[in-house]
């Protein structure tokens, strides 16, 4: 069962673990993680599913405002 399971999605399952255990530890993620992160969200389907959708474009929204503070250099001391 667990040869079934491709790399993307372990990388993808463990930061939306660091991403779930708190707001803190989301504005801990380098913006790479985040990057790689919101790569591998819009690579997976979740149409099957509407709130697991909803779920994937409400985060999606966070990672990109939380990608423009740090490209922009806002946010970083809170």
């Amino acid at each position: 069962m667990t040869d079934d399971i491709s790399a993307d999605d372990r990388e993808r399952v463990t930061l939306l673990q660091i991403v779930s255990r708190s707001k803190n530890d989301f504005k801990k993620l380098t913006l790479d993680q985040l990057k790689r992160l919101q790569e591998l969200l819009e690579k997976k389907d979740y149409s099957h599913d509407k709130k697991a959708q909803k779920s994937k474009q409400k985060l999606l929204n966070k990672i990109n405002t939380r990608i423009y503070e740090l490209e922009e250099g806002k946010g970083i001391f809170y």
